[in-house]
């Protein structure tokens, strides 16, 4: 496993922001790890990447223990904060080779050339951090998180404040990135994770809600089905809760129907066999999936 974690829980003061918290990831993975905020998910992150201690229980990251050998830990992590911690007077090529010389990289030039063609640097390489915009900032902070060819990556919200086209350039970064090593990272953007994670961790008050494929979190415990439908003409309430495996049906307006199924099964088939029955055209007829954030609404209430 990539990162094992047993019963970890932190206390600060009196207050308790982790509790219990057990989970793995393997090799490969891209999880998700989510919660509103205060839910425990930063102090988790700084735990595995050696900043902070626990208060009790274990953890191990490519099976080297946190507080054991946090210095092995930290050759083999790549950390990216919530709050970049740039040195803002510094130019780009300039923090790059800083970095590399705190990791004491043999191949210094080969790995910064890498880094800034992988991060998408080229043409901002020559300029002062602080005049970066956001998006090329955290262009960088994920450069010098890669530089040392980290197995692990742990990222806290890399995306936040950032435009749809640096959203979007920055989720794709990630997506290539997690292809050759584990990916953790926190996120409040649900169509974020939706894209690129193939699993998710939900955690509210310091304890884990959720933890499955992402698919599978999405379906939740949910399983009924609503089925969108409009026909050619007026339909009656009573005629459409007759179909097999309907529960319930609402009319949204005209002749659009939400048809709720009693359970998984698929009941578009029956529709369009009623519509016949009954002389009617089917216009149009989607099913709905239950969306991440809804499930996230319902698990962190």
């Amino acid at each position: 496993m990539s990162i094992k974690v047993s019963n970890i829980t932190k206390v600060y003061g009196e207050q308790k922001a982790l509790n219990n918290v057990s989970f793995e990831i393997g090799t490969g993975e891209i999880v998700g790890f989510l919660g509103p905020n205060g839910a425990g998910k930063s102090t988790m992150m700084k735990i595995l990447t050696c900043f902070i201690p626990q208060t009790s229980g274990q953890a191990s990251v490519c099976g080297f223990d946190i507080v054991e050998q946090s210095m092995e830990v930290r050759k083999n992590v790549g950390y990216l904060p919530e709050h970049n911690p740039l040195y803002l007077d510094m130019y780009v090529k300039e923090y790059l080779e800083f970095i590399a010389g705190l990791h004491k990289l043999p191949n210094k030039k080969e790995r910064i050339e890498a880094m800034i063609e992988t991060t998408g640097l080229q043409v901002e390489q020559k300029k002062k951090i602080g005049a970066l915009s956001k998006g090329y900032r955290q262009r960088v902070g994920l450069a010098q998180a890669l530089i040392h060819e980290p197995r692990v990556l742990i990222l806290d919200e890399p995306t936040t404040g950032l435009d749809p086209n640096q959203l979007a350039e920055i989720r794709g970064l990630i997506s290539r990135i997690g292809k050759k090593r584990t990916v953790l990272f926190s996120t409040h953007i649900m169509q974020e994770v939706e894209a690129i994670c193939d699993r998710v961790i939900i955690v509210n008050k310091g304890e884990i809600v959720a933890d499955d494929r992402t698919q599978n979190i999405r379906q939740g415990s949910d399983s009924r089905q609503v089925i969108t439908v409009e026909f050619d003409r007026e339909m009656k309430a009573a005629d459409l809760k007759g179909i097999p495996g309907v529960e319930d049906v609402r009319l949204v307006n005209g002749n659009t129907w939400q048809i709720i199924t009693a359970n998984d099964t698929d009941v578009r088939s029956d529709v369009f066999q009623f519509a016949v029955k009954s002389n009617a055209a089917v216009l149009s007829m989607t099913k709905e999936e239950q969306k991440l954030e809804d499930v996230f609404k319902k698990l962190t209430k």
